[in-house]
């Protein structure tokens, strides 16, 4: 059977979060019939345990009626090898429904009426790939955020109303975060190599899924409190705030950024806002080098001087990256055009 909804629930060691987010998916109102398609990535904490516990209140059947829920769960007997956006796609691959719906295991969903209210406007407005709202912040302990700083962070998400693939690129701004997104399953009818959600990166997946969506419609962002993302960032964390710690977040989003222009590349031409941003990034590059130069700082200068630069900033005219980063200097003190 292919259910209204498949709700993508993926869990890597949330053994003190894992039942509040299900439950809270569990606790859903609907006058569908839904799944719950549950991508473990070889928690060792215990997270499967409580997965199997509370999947065993659902029997395995077929749901038929309005409201009726399923629980499919999938614990990898080995873990992706730190690449959580390989979870994330293969889950998602597993999923029947028409639209999906997206949560973490340390986030949790806090209105029974969230699943339904977006459907029913997905349902009435065909011209809209998703649907997102509002949520907050809470720490380790369900606290509220209110510390500046982080309640900053979460800005990234302040919109309402229409969120189309312009105001991705200019606007700053995100549509939704991830535990807020239902979509519809765009993977069904496979309009694009969908694989770039893990090839690209091994931990952003929220991005890329955003940008599959608004390739194909706009968004549209509700003004109501739905959810909650859990914000947690401290050493030996194993959530995706408190890794970041020890990367380097800025040379990696380069990368994604020009991975990601070769794939949209693909199905139709790259705007104005991919020239600036591989300006950008070949500028982030070149200031890395020039403030410490070794193979490291050489070796990110030339990848995002190769195809960033001589494809999409100079249309593959003939140059070299020595002349373009004296050229580049000249224009940033104002003494020369690109």
């Amino acid at each position: 059977m292919d259910y209204k909804v498949s709700v993508i629930l993926i869990t890597y060691n949330h053994k003190k979060y894992a039942e509040k987010a299900l439950r809270s998916v569990l606790a859903q109102e609907t006058d569908f019939a839904y799944e719950v398609v549950i991508g473990d990535d070889c928690s060792t904490d215990g997270t499967a345990d409580i997965l199997r516990r509370i999947a065993a209140e659902y029997p395995e059947h077929e749901a038929k009626g309005p409201g009726d829920r399923q629980i499919r769960l999938f614990i990898r007997k080995e873990n992706t090898g730190g690449r959580p956006t390989l979870n994330v796609y293969e889950t998602t691959k597993r999923c029947t429904g028409e639209y999906l719906a997206y949560l973490e295991g340390d986030d949790y969903w806090t209105d029974t009426g969230k699943l339904q209210r977006q459907v029913d406007f997905l349902e009435s407005h065909p011209e809209y790939a998703a649907c997102t709202h509002s949520m907050y912040m809470v720490d380790e302990e369900d606290e509220k955020i209110t510390d500046p700083e982080v309640v900053k962070i979460g800005s990234l998400y302040d919109w309402t109303g229409d969120f189309t693939y312009e105001d991705f690129c200019y606007s700053g701004k995100w549509p939704g975060h991830y535990a807020t997104v239902v979509s519809r399953n765009i993977y069904r009818d496979e309009k694009y190599d969908y694989t770039i959600l893990y090839r690209a990166s091994d931990f952003t997946d929220d991005a890329v899924i955003l940008l599959f969506l608004l390739m194909q419609g706009k968004i549209y962002r509700m003004d109501e409190q739905m959810s909650v993302w859990r914000y947690v960032r401290k050493k030996g964390g194993t959530n995706w705030n408190s890794i970041a710690i020890k990367r380097d977040i800025a040379i990696e989003d380069c990368r994604l950024s020009k991975t990601l222009m070769r794939w949209i590349e693909q199905y139709r031409p790259l705007g104005e806002y991919s020239k600036k941003r591989c300006l950008a990034d070949f500028g982030l590059a070149l200031r890395m080098f020039l403030t410490s130069p070794g193979k490291k700082s050489r070796k990110f200068l030339s990848e995002m001087y190769d195809y960033g630069i001589t494809h999409v900033v100079l249309g593959d005219k003939r140059s070299n990256i020595f002349i373009f980063s004296i050229s580049y200097i000249l224009y940033k003190i104002g003494i020369k055009q690109l």
